[in-house]
């Protein structure tokens, strides 16, 4: 099996969620993955990930991930019990991707219908596709006339994942979180990317201004909440726990919510802070076990 560790912020709540979607990636495309946290530095805390094979497991999500397509699962006009939720929602469609070369993989926790909090971040006039394809692919902006006339493409305006992947994808794969670019519209899960006015003094979204943060933990966080979620109080309060032993996905995702008590782990807690009708992830605080 192939070990890999990676820089982690556990205060993070975005990064620890995408940490589980690592986890849960390395599964199903190589198969017998194991995961944990590792804070016995606490300068260098890190999330180790093992994967059966010899490739690098980080990388090999990675790469997957520049390559995949994306598109949506489900049609709004689909009837009421094929969709998740218990009313079809077109701005929430669960997606599927794939890059052609194995079976297509579903994510759709913003769209639950079951008793579990859907925890949905994202409001307003975004899709669920959109996002996921502008962190895969980038966002680009409209082509000028001269550009249509020539039937070229607009310029690139943010990157996504195939973008950091082709330009440095060693610098990728050692620190994938680290890797900032600027940020549009997200599943608002990384907290350097909140553009509310508590940090900056001012709005950036009102004034149009990008802000820096990683599509890797805005979609590998989607992949991580598919079959677990933090724990959702009243305020908008939310606590998750990082676990210090490897585990594979079927033990992370209880793991997650401290739902195993024997297994030493660290407890957080952050506040969803709001943007309108959207929600944001905040930076968390460390708290004793409960």
């Amino acid at each position: 099996m192939a070990l890999a560790a990676i820089p982690v912020d556990l205060l993070n709540p975005g990064q620890v969620f995408a940490c589980l979607g690592f986890l849960e990636a390395a599964d199903v495309l190589l198969g017998d993955a194991e995961g944990g946290f590792d804070w016995s530095d606490e300068a260098n805390v890190n999330f180790r990930l093992r994967a059966a094979g010899e490739p690098n497991p980080v990388a090999v999500v990675l790469a997957f991930l520049a390559e995949a397509e994306t598109a949506p699962f489900a049609s709004s006009a689909a009837p009421a019990d094929t969709f998740p939720a218990r009313r079809a929602d077109h701005m929430a469609l669960p997606i599927r991707f794939d890059r052609g070369d194995r079976p297509p993989v579903m994510l759709g926790h913003w769209a639950d219908g079951s008793s579990r909090q859907s925890f949905k971040l994202y409001a307003g006039n975004r899709s669920a596709d959109g996002i996921a394809r502008a962190m895969l692919k980038g966002v680009r902006v409209k082509p000028s006339k001269a550009q249509r006339e020539a039937n070229q493409p607009g310029d690139l305006e943010t990157m996504g994942i195939a973008q950091l992947w082709h330009r440095d994808p060693a610098r990728l794969t050692a620190d994938p979180f680290g890797v900032l670019t600027a940020m549009g519209g997200s599943f608002n899960f990384d907290p350097r990317g909140a553009w509310t006015a508590i940090d900056a003094g001012y709005s950036p979204n009102a004034h149009k201004h990008p802000v820096n943060a990683s599509p890797v933990v805005e979609f590998l966080a989607a992949w991580g909440l598919e079959h677990a979620r933090p724990r959702e109080s009243e305020r908008r309060r939310v606590a998750y726990v990082a676990w210090d032993l490897p585990l594979p996905p079927i033990l992370a995702r209880p793991a997650l919510v401290g739902a195993i008590p024997a297994l030493p782990s660290r407890h957080f807690r952050f506040e969803l802070d709001l943007s309108g009708k959207n929600k944001v992830v905040t930076f968390a605080r460390e708290e004793h076990a409960p």
